[in-house]
This record gives structure tokens, sequence and C-alpha cells, in this order.
């Protein structure tokens, strides 16, 4: 985070809060509002295990805005009371950040979900790990550029409707 100023970090932050308030509240609209207006805009989930091996195996690959937008329409229209429902709950800490080029950051922040699932109402872990972002600042504010989930295990136990 050396050399990238509070007002960045600020505007990060607040980025990443509506990110996780989106995904709570299960605003997929919100969501996407949160990826950058670029075509190759991108949220990817994979595993460590994938990372470490260097295997390019995703558990979703959303690798442009057309695939962002499908995503919502997958889950607000085509999923919609086909799956077992749950509420979430995403706890978030920004860990390292660095200026890349001009009004872009990479910025990595630790992730820890808790999900409750409608038919017991227990809270139970979800997943942990990481988002490493691209994020880029521009006069419209901060937005994802990519946003690529790495789980610490490499089974969810449930499905995963919802982006985490």
């Amino acid at each position: 985070m050396k050399g990238v100023n509070g007002a960045i970090l600020e505007q990060i932050d607040a980025l990443q809060a509506r990110y996780v308030a989106a995904l709570d509240a299960k605003n997929m609209n919100g969501w996407l509002d949160t990826f950058s207006e670029n075509e190759d805009a991108s949220y990817i989930c994979t595993t460590a295990e994938s990372v470490s091996a260097n295997l390019p195996i995703s558990l979703v690959l959303d690798d442009n805005r057309a695939r962002l937008k499908d995503r919502v329409i997958y889950v607000t229209k085509i999923w919609s009371g086909i799956f077992a429902d749950y509420n979430t709950r995403h706890f978030v800490q920004r860990t390292a950040c660095q200026a890349l080029e001009d009004g872009l950051y990479e910025v990595t922040t630790n992730y820890l979900v808790v999900n409750t699932p409608s038919e017991n109402g227990r809270a139970e872990l979800y997943s942990t790990g990481v988002y490493l972002d691209h994020i880029e600042i521009t006069e419209h504010g901060a937005r994802f550029r990519s946003k690529k989930v790495v789980t610490d295990t490499a089974v969810v136990e449930r499905f995963m409707a919802y982006p985490i």
C-alpha cells in the first residue's frame, strides 16, 4: 500500500463494501454495477489448489462483460427457485494494494463468507480465500476491471448460485 494515498484506498474499500453489500442483499444488478463497463471486465472463481498447480481450472469463468450480464440473468431469472436458497454474510480485509498504471490498482483482499440456508436457518462457513482484483479508478469512481476469487478449499459445500 506504499505510495497509494488514503483517498484512493477509501475508494477501493468503498468498492469492496458495495460489492459485498450487493451480494449479501442478493442484488445482482448492484453486483454488476461494481464492474467496469470495459468489455474485458471479468469475474473468475478458482481454487488455491488450481493456482498453486498453475492449472487454468475455474469454478466460474465470466471472462468478459457480456458473461457478467449473463450471470445476472442466470441467477435472477433462469435459476430462480430451482436451488435451495441461502443468505450470505461477507467479511473482507484489504491486505495489499499497489498502483499498476495511471488509475489502475492491484488489490489483494482476504474474504470469509458465512451462509445461512433457508431450509435450516443455521449459519455455517461457506468459503474463505482471497480476492485478487484489478480496480480502475476514473472520474466515475472505482470499479473492478477484474476480480479473481481464489478459494482456500476445492469444495464449496452447496450449490454456488451467487458469486462469492
